[in-house]
C-alpha cells in the first residue's frame, strides 16, 4: 500500500479507537493487517479491531454505542443507514473529510444510497453484484456445452445436474437454492424486473411488485423448489448452506456475489467458472442487484478519537486499500476508477461481477432485515404452506408496505 497518512498533531496524546465489524473471515484476516500499515505510517493512533457474528451483531450495536461504548469507526450493511441514523449510532461524515461531490465523482453511483436526509454518513471500500457460479465438471458430466444464458437454459441445465438417490431424496442440488442467502435479492432486483415488473416506485415510497407479472416471477423461483425439485431449502445447514454445498460439489449451480470468490477459491475441487446472471430472453432486460458494506463514524467518536477515526476512514476507503480487498476477499473496487479497469474486466472469474454492474440496483431499503424477512416468508408461504404465489406476494407486500409507511411517517418531506 502507497498511501501515507499523517499521525496526530504535535503534542497530541497518543490516542485508541475501536473498529467493528461482523464476522467474514477474509475480511477480518485483511482487516488486521489494513491496520497495521495504518498504524505504522499514523503515529500516535492505535486501533483496536473487535468483531461479532452477523446475527447478533445490529443487537450488540444498538445496547453499546447509546451507552457511550463500543466502536467509533463501525462498518455496516448499506440498507441499514437510515435505521442507524434514526438509532443515534451514527454521526454524519464532515464535508471537510469527505466532500460530497468528491465522494460522487470518484465513488460508483449506488454509492449515493448511503445519502440520507441530504448527508453522507458512511462510505464502502468495496462493492458487489450477483453472478451465476457453475461447477463445469457436472455440467459437462450432464452433457452440457456452456453454462446457460437464459433462465429456460438454467432451468433445462438445473434438472440435467439435479442427482436423487434411490429412494428419491436428491444428493446432488441442480441449483443450490437459497431464499435468505443472495435468492431473495434476485427475486428483487432481477426476477421481477425482467418479469416486467419493478418492485418500487422512484421515490421508493410504494411498494409495487405485487402484480401478476411479480407473482409469475415468485411462482417461477418456487417452481424450481416444488415442481422442478432442482433444489432444496436447507440441503446444507447454516446460512451459508447452499455455498458450501457448491464448494462440496454438490450443488451444480448458485447464485452468489463476488464476495464468495476468496471461499469458492480456496474450498472447491472442481473446476469452476462464474457467468453473468441469465435473463429471461436473449434480447431481454438484463438486471443485478448490487450491494456494499460501509465504514461510517459513530457518536461515540469526540475529540482526538473523531479525528483519529477521520483519518482511519479515509485509509479504509483508499485505492490502495481496495485494491488489496479485491484480491484478497474478492469484492469488487467502490471506486470508478479502479472499477473501470479493462484487465479487471476482461477477467474470467470477476468479469461477470464487474458487467453486472453496469445494470446493478442497489435497493434503497428503510429496515433491511424486515423487508429481507417479508420476501423470505412469501417463499415459505408458497413452498411450505402451498399459498397462491399471487395471494403470497399481496400479503408480502402490504407488510413491507407497512414497514416502508412507518419509516417515511416520521421522514416526511425528506
Amino acid at each position: 500500500m502507497l498511501l501515507t497518512m499523517s499521525g496526530l498533531g504535535a503534542g497530541q496524546e497518543p490516542v485508541t479507537i475501536t473498529y467493528w465489524q461482523y464476522f467474514f473471515q477474509s475480511k477480518v484476516t485483511l482487516v488486521d493487517e489494513v491496520i497495521k500499515q495504518f498504524e505504522a505510517q499514523s503515529p500516535g493512533i492505535h486501533v483496536v479491531h473487535e468483531n461479532f457474528p452477523y446475527d447478533a451483531y445490529n443487537q450488540k450495536v444498538a445496547s453499546a454505542v447509546p451507552a457511550g461504548q463500543g466502536p467509533d469507526v463501525i462498518n455496516l450493511f448499506y440498507g441499514w443507514v437510515p435505521l442507524y441514523v434514526d438509532g443515534g449510532y451514527l454521526q454524519p461524515l464532515p464535508v471537510e473529510a469527505f466532500s460530497p461531490m468528491e465522494i460522487e465523482r470518484d465513488f460508483v453511483p449506488m454509492v449515493k444510497n448511503s445519502k440520507f436526509d441530504g448527508k453522507y454518513w458512511a462510505l464502502p471500500t468495496a462493492v458487489r453484484s450477483l453472478s451465476l457460479f457453475y461447477n463445469a465438471d457436472l455440467l459437462r458430466a450432464a452433457d452440457i456445452a456452456r453454462p446457460p444464458i437464459t433462465w429456460d437454459e438454467f432451468l433445462t441445465a438445473a434438472q440435467r445436474t439435479t442427482v436423487r438417490d434411490a429412494a428419491g431424496r436428491t444428493t446432488t442440488e441442480g441449483f443450490g437454492v437459497s431464499p435468505a442467502g443472495q435468492d431473495h435479492q434476485m427475486i428483487r432486483e432481477v426476477l421481477f424486473r425482467q418479469w416486467g415488473v419493478a418492485p418500487y416506485s422512484a421515490d421508493g415510497k410504494r411498494v409495487t411488485y405485487a402484480t401478476a407479472q411479480g407473482a409469475e416471477a415468485l411462482k417461477w423461483y418456487t417452481d424450481l423448489i416444488t415442481q422442478h425439485k432442482v433444489g432444496v431449502i436447507d440441503f446444507f445447514p447454516g446460512g451459508n448452506g447452499y455455498r458450501d454445498a457448491f464448494i462440496a460439489g454438490r450443488a451444480a449451480m448458485i447464485v452468489d456475489g463476488s464476495f464468495a470468490i476468496a471461499s469458492v477459491r480456496a474450498g472447491a475441487k472442481a473446476a469452476w467458472g462464474v457467468v453473468p446472471l441469465p435473463r429471461r430472453t436473449l434480447g431481454g432486460e438484463r438486471s443485478n442487484f448490487g450491494s456494499y458494506w460501509v465504514h461510517g463514524i459513530t457518536v461515540h467518536a469526540q475529540g482526538p478519537r473523531r479525528e483519529a477515526a477521520i483519518k482511519f476512514l479515509k485509509f479504509l476507503v483508499s485505492e490502495p486499500v481496495q485494491r488489496v480487498w479485491l484480491q484478497r476477499v474478492g469484492e469488487l473496487p467502490a471506486s470508478r476508477k479502479l472499477v473501470d479497469d479493462p484487465q479487471l474486466a476482461a477477467d474470467p472469474i470477476y468479469g461477470p461481477f464487474i458487467q453486472g454492474l453496469a445494470y446493478a440496483r442497489a435497493t434503497f431499503f428503510v429496515d433491511e432485515t424486515a423487508q429481507r424477512q417479508v420476501l423470505v416468508d412469501a417463499v415459505n408461504e408458497v413452498v411450505v404452506n402451498n399459498k397462491p404465489p399471487r395471494q403470497a406476494l399481496d400479503e408480502a407486500a402490504a407488510k413491507e408496505q407497512k414497514i416502508l409507511d412507518e419509516f417515511w411517517k416520521k421522514h416526511t418531506g425528506k
